[in-house]
């Protein structure tokens, strides 16, 4: 079974709010859908989410690279041979979501071949995780609002907040306010995406230590290297490494080197393949692990849950598998469902991704 083709298709789905936090902000998904055909039939299909303030990517990028670059060098590989296909890939530096994408397209066809859902390939720990949802940069009577109608909707008891907004205490007063109306047993956590000072980071920290955090994500910048390792020596909770640990070396660099104490891991940037790797370095080296979300649609959300529930270390926290709900539509013809503060995965081989033509149609950008 050869590879014969790599789509990179173009969409635009807008948001019904965007969701906002420090290093930028987030109204319509600009996104590629990318499908790998094989001379059998079988299509693995996958999401890239471009995230230009993060990792560099545009749209417009990520179809370059995988039409002129990525395409041209795997065709006439077969699904199987992923380490031939990340060799070829590799050559090329950067481009995170778009090889991500590939990767997992090609595991969606091994699934398929294989009668197999992938989440089993993977591991097959569960069928399901628990949700957290992201509670983006708002006046705050509108975050509590908008954490109440997560919670009373679908049962979601766990918050990531975003944080970073100057000055500091706003946001403090803002995750105060969160844990007053969502109780003590919620899970609460926050992620500044680099918009702090280690030295306001460290105050911020103190004036919430009463707050019960579950962890801290990214409060300062990873190169403000002193600064941020006397910060994550002093953390009274577990510090997420994110967009600074974006591959298995800076996964390694952050860790050993004090700049982080927990790892966040992310499908949409490191695929199946590389996931697993950071996934069992971290295991390794007994750190924990958060699933996290680049703001993904349903489609990237169950590439997701389905690498996250097929281990046991990535499905003991929630993962963040809700933002998909702030957007107008999807292409799926069958949307996910959150019940019960869970995501389940697909049953049936590879993904079970089953993109509706018309609503690729309506919101493809190519044509």
């Amino acid at each position: 079974m050869k590879i014969v083709k790599v789509e990179a298709i173009p969409f635009a789905i807008p948001y019904k709010k965007p969701l906002r936090f420090a290093s930028g902000e987030v109204h319509t998904a600009d996104h590629v859908l990318v499908r790998v055909h094989t001379d059998e039939g079988l299509m693995g299909t996958a999401e890239a989410p471009p995230r230009p303030y993060t990792y560099g990517e545009t749209q417009e990028s990520i179809v370059a690279v995988i039409d002129k670059i990525f395409a041209p060098q795997i065709l006439g590989l077969t699904p199987l041979e992923r380490e031939a296909v990340h060799d070829k890939l590799d050559r090329t530096v950067g481009n995170p979501a778009a090889k991500a994408a590939v990767d997992m397209a090609l595991w969606d066809i091994l699934g398929q071949a294989a009668g197999m859902p992938v989440s089993g390939l993977l591991g097959g720990y569960t069928d399901r995780m628990r949700v957290s949802h992201m509670v983006g940069f708002a006046p705050t009577d509108e975050m509590v609002a908008e954490a109440l109608r997560i919670r009373d909707t679908y049962g979601i008891t766990t918050f990531k907040v975003k944080v970073g907004r100057q000055p500091y205490r706003a946001d403090v007063d803002a995750c105060r306010a969160l844990r007053e109306a969502l109780g003590p047993d919620a899970g609460l956590y926050i992620d500044g995406n680099r918009g702090w000072t280690a030295s306001e980071s460290a105050r911020a920290l103190r004036e919430m230590a009463d707050l019960g955090l579950t962890f801290a994500e990214e409060l300062c910048p990873a190169d403000d290297v002193l600064g941020r390792r006397w910060l994550v020596a002093q953390s009274p909770v577990p510090f997420i490494a994110d967009e600074s640990a974006t591959r298995a070396a800076e996964v390694t660099r952050e860790l050993l080197g004090g700049s982080a104490t927990a790892i966040s891991i992310k499908t949409a940037r490191t695929g199946f393949t590389a996931s697993q790797r950071v996934l069992h370095q971290c295991e390794g080296l007994g750190v924990e692990v958060v699933m996290g979300n680049q703001i993904d649609g349903q489609i990237g959300t169950l590439c997701a849950v389905a690498f996250g529930a097929a281990h046991r270390t990535a499905s003991r926290y929630p993962g963040e598998l809700s933002n998909f709900l702030d957007m107008e539509d999807d292409l799926l013809a069958e949307p996910l469902t959150i019940e019960g503060g869970t995501l389940r995965i697909r049953e049936g081989a590879g993904l079970g991704i089953d993109v509706d033509p018309a609503k690729l149609a309506r919101y493809r950008q190519d044509r």
